[in-house]
């Protein structure tokens, strides 16, 4: 496939939103294609070069960039930046210094092949000579690019493609040109994704193989699952209720996922809730993780939270986020801020996949293969009967350091289902039976210009929820509340690669902010309540139609959630039932609206 139809695609899904329209075009671009070319074009098509979980990055900062375009337009380097400062999107800029050229021959026309290879070039060029090696790559891509081309190629190293493609798009283009396009299908080819994350795997497997072939796709050490995802109740009562009676309870521990591969030779690898390989990070978990299993290989699942060694007390979460991203002086982050993994599951124990077995069976099979170290150990989990036992196992939990429960099925059925949320784990915390006091995590998608001591800054933000059905990011607040000065500071840096200057076609509200952002950055806010709001989008039409909810009184915990893709932020779903649990049931025609 030549880059230049790949490049016209991307320009048809720029300039829509609507989910349908974007399926029926990229299943049309994939239709014709095989094997590695099918897997490249569904990578690049997510901004990436290989599965997320691979943790490929280009390393090209925007100066380098620049001074690509401009050695390939010919253009002074200050009068690229100019022009991409006065456009916002160096990719534009691209476009338009490159679009006198004589066009390149065709037999030097760029192929995805071409496009591809460059890249993993530039992905893999270290060392001090890196930077000019990375220069000379882009500039000769940029050499036989076309104007359309230069553009989304310059984005896609940037890391701003916009193109609006996520998974659930891709796969909703896979069921239509490999399969019926039947809902059977799409499950089936969904089910696929969650157990590998690769969306290139699943292609290959479908177009070889055929829906039913993708059963062949299992679990494999160093290949992370999608995680099962929990769902909320107001109450305990409502809890056990939803659990038939009878459930079991762990402490819903407040620190980092971590879904831990472990080889019957070599090192672990663990992964975060989003798929981050962090195994860097947390040098003494995989030193004792093949201490602590006595069957192996295994992939298991737990909370890391930070612990005080000399109390054995778990510490806030904020501690154990300062471990993330560390590269350096691990040694001294060890010592400063130790760290214990409680595990909670298993789904692979000694070549044997025990993620179709019930709950209670996965139970066992862990306490049995787990032989616990002062690093690796058991959650803590009892069964329960009644309110009372219910009751008093969360004021166990709370006063051992959790921020409340988890409730599993142990009926039969209650497998693990990788990357569906549902009513077979309930997370539940004391604060759920009074009023909305339960945080929400928010995707930041735009910020306002601050006045007074905020001036020159950013003063609040917009903030989504996900509405994993439509594709869609619904606002729900406005928030400037809980930011000290440092925080102030940090969250443009921390934005600003995902800056546009337009709305994104996946966000919807009735707000127009000063500076929009692409979905990617999750925080954590909390708020005295949901009501009803004709301004936002979230969950719009669930109570009144073309209404949707807004949070009152939102501020920020100081919590932003690393640990998390905007995917995994708070459902419009979550929020509509957040709203129905609330102490005052529904607002009344005209309150509280905002």
């Amino acid at each position: 496939m030549r880059f230049a139809e790949l490049a016209d695609a991307y320009g048809r899904l720029e300039a829509t939103s609507k989910r349908l329209e974007m399926r029926q075009i990229l299943a049309d671009l994939i239709r014709p294609l095989r094997g590695e070319e099918l897997a490249h074009v569904l990578y690049l098509s997510q901004g990436q070069l290989l599965p997320e979980y691979e943790g490929v990055e280009l390393g090209v900062a925007g100066s380098l960039a620049v001074r690509a375009v401009a050695q390939a337009s010919g253009v002074a380097e200050a009068t690229v930046a100019t022009h991409a400062k006065r456009a916002g999107d160096l990719g534009t800029t691209a476009e338009e210094l490159l679009g006198p050229r004589s066009a390149p021959a065709a037999s030097a026309a760029l192929s995805v092949r071409d496009v591809y290879d460059g890249l993993r070039e530039i992905a893999a060029a270290k060392g001090e000579a890196s930077q000019a090696e990375k220069i000379r790559v882009l500039t000769g891509l940029l050499e036989r690019a076309g104007p359309q081309e230069a553009k989304f190629l310059v984005r896609f190293v940037l890391g701003t493609l916009r193109v609006g493609v996520r998974e659930m798009t891709i796969l909703d283009a896979l069921a239509t040109a490999f399969a019926d396009g039947s809902k059977d299908a799409r499950s089936k080819i969904e089910a696929a994704f969650n157990v590998s994350s690769d969306l290139g795997l699943v292609a290959r497997t479908l177009v070889d193989h055929g829906v039913e072939g993708l059963a062949r796709i299992g679990l494999e050490v160093g290949r992370p699952i999608r995680p099962m995802l929990a769902e909320r109740e107001p109450s305990l009562e409502a809890v056990l209720k939803r659990m038939g009676g009878e459930a079991a309870l762990e402490y819903k521990y407040d620190g980092l996922r971590i879904q831990a591969h472990v080889p019957a030779h070599g090192a672990p690898e663990l992964f975060s809730r989003r798929l981050e390989n962090m195994s860097a990070q947390f040098p003494e978990l995989i030193a004792d993780l093949p201490k602590a299993l006595a069957v192996k290989p295994a992939i298991v699942e737990g909370e890391c939270v930070p612990i005080d060694l000399d109390t054995d007390e778990i510490q806030p979460f904020q501690e154990v986020s300062r471990r993330r991203g560390r590269k350096h002086d691990l040694d001294k982050a060890q010592a400063e801020i130790p760290v214990a993994l409680f595990l909670f599951d298993v789904l692979l124990a000694g070549h044997e996949d025990v993620s179709a077995e019930d709950f209670p069976a996965r139970r066992r099979r862990l306490e049995q293969i787990l032989r616990p170290t002062e690093r690796v150990r058991l959650a803590q989990q009892r069964i329960v009967r009644t309110v009372d036992e219910a009751t008093a196992f969360l004021e166990e939990a709370v006063s051992g350091g959790a921020e409340g429960v988890m409730a599993k099925s142990l009926g039969p059925g209650s497998r693990y289902r990788a990357g569906a949320r549902g009513y077979w784990w309930i997370k539940y915390k004391r604060d759920y039976t009074t009023g909305l006091t339960d945080s929400i995590d928010g995707v930041v998608v735009g910020g306002f210009a601050g006045r007074g001591r905020r001036a020159g800054r950013f003063g609040a933000y917009l903030l989504a929820v996900y509405d994993p059905k439509r594709d869609k990011f619904e606002s729900f607040c406005k928030v400037g509340s809980g930011f000290d000065d440092e925080q102030l500071r940090e969250m443009p840096r921390r934005l600003k690669p995902f800056e546009v200057d337009a709305a994104p076609p996946s966000v919807e509200t009735g707000l127009t902010p000063d500076q929009w952002f692409r979905p990617g950055l999750v925080i954590e806010v909390r708020g005295a309540e949901l009501t009803l709001s004709p301004i936002h989008r979230a969950a719009a039409g669930a109570i009144r139609p073309g209404v949707g909810f807004a949070l009152r009184f939102p501020r920020f915990t100081g919590r932003i959630r690393d640990d998390k893709g905007a995917t995994d932020a708070t459902t419009s779903k979550e929020l509509l039932e957040m709203y129905r649990g609330q102490v005052r049931r529904e607002a009344p025609e005209g309150e509280g609206e905002a």
